[in-house]
This record gives structure tokens, C-alpha cells and sequence, in this order.
């Protein structure tokens, strides 16, 4: 399995490394041809407008809603749960509008206010994972065919829909393995 993560910005080398280790083959995904060859799609955390303007200026975003609605896997990371979100609260605009998901910007403030958290994921993992939110999102309201998959304090911070995954957190920046294997061997 070829899963791509979208190159453009943020945490590109630590999920190819991530892949790596699960035994699936990852792929820097800069062009279309490049999106072409994938099986799967990471659209890494970083920063979503920048990452949203750059998916247009290289020609990649109607190809990754294309993909995406076919049925290829898409899970985006923090600044990527934005990309999918259908809603960007008190915004007017949105980027892929894939997931029907109200998602709120930089929900838990500034990069002085990043956390890390642990809780166990039913369906994901048996033990609790490490969370590591950085300047995160979260989402406030979900779409009827969406699956709350957790919630910390109340707020959504993992959710799926059919082919597509976001998480407001970056498990690419731990040591666990859970939520990418569930990306490749469940979706």
C-alpha cells in the first residue's frame, strides 16, 4: 500500500516515518501524477490557510476531492481536520469541504497553550495514546454520518467519516503506532 502525505507544509517527515515503521510505503506527494500513485492520503498539521492556498496554486485540490470521493482514505492531522471540515467556525470559506464536521481554529489558544493528553480509543487502540495538541483545533458540532471516535473535556478531538479520519491532535509526533495503523488497516 502507497500512502501519500501532502507535502506542502507541516509535519510531512515524521508521518512518512510513521508509515514506515507500519510496513506501508509513503510517498511526498508535491503533484498530481504523485497523487495518482497513492492508496491513501495524510494531509499533515501546519498551517491550514497556507496548506489550503498551496493545495490551489499546485493544482491538487480538486484532484484530492476527487480521490476523495471515490473512496480513497484521507485522515487529516490539526491543521488537515481543517482542510476536510464542510464548517470552519466564524469563517466563511473552507478548503476541501469533504467532512461534515463545524471545526473551530486554534480551539485551545496559542502554542504556549499546547498539551499533550492520553486516553484510550475505542476501536483504535487498547491502551490509552498520547495526544499532542499544538495550537489544535477541535470540532464543535458533527454531521448525522459522522462517528465520534474522542472527546477530551467535552470536545471532539478524533472523528471519522466513511473514508475520511481527522484527528486534532498529532499521533505522528509520538511514539505510538494506533492511529496510523488504524488509518491503513481499518479504513
Amino acid at each position: 500500500m502507497i500512502v501519500g502525505v501532502l507535502a506542502l507544509q507541516g509535519a510531512v517527515r515524521e508521518h512518512m516515518n510513521m508509515i514506515s515503521r507500519i510496513g506501508a510505503t509513503p510517498l511526498a506527494v508535491k503533484t498530481r501524477d504523485e497523487l495518482k500513485k497513492i492508496d491513501a492520503l495524510i494531509l499533515p498539521g501546519g498551517e491550514s490557510t497556507t496548506i489550503g492556498k498551496l493545495m490551489t496554486e499546485f493544482n491538487l485540490k480538486d484532484e484530492i476531492i476527487r480521490r476523495a470521493k471515490e473512496g480513497m482514505p484521507v485522515w487529516g492531522t490539526c491543521a488537515g481536520m481543517i482542510l476536510l471540515a464542510k464548517h470552519i467556525v466564524n469563517q466563511e470559506n473552507t478548503h476541501l469541504d469533504l467532512m461534515d464536521i463545524w471545526v473551530r481554529r486554534n480551539a485551545y489558544g496559542s502554542q504556549l497553550d499546547s498539551f499533550i493528553a492520553e486516553k484510550r480509543v475505542e476501536g483504535v487502540s487498547e491502551k490509552p495514546i498520547p495526544m499532542v495538541f499544538i495550537r489544535a483545533p477541535y470540532v464543535e458540532k458533527v454531521g448525522s454520518g459522522v462517528k465520534i471516535l474522542s472527546e477530551i473535556d467535552g470536545k471532539v478531538v478524533a472523528a471519522r467519516e466513511g473514508n475520511l479520519l481527522a484527528t486534532a491532535f498529532h499521533p505522528e509526533l509520538t511514539d505510538d503506532l494506533s492511529f496510523h495503523r488504524y488509518f491503513i488497516e481499518k479504513m
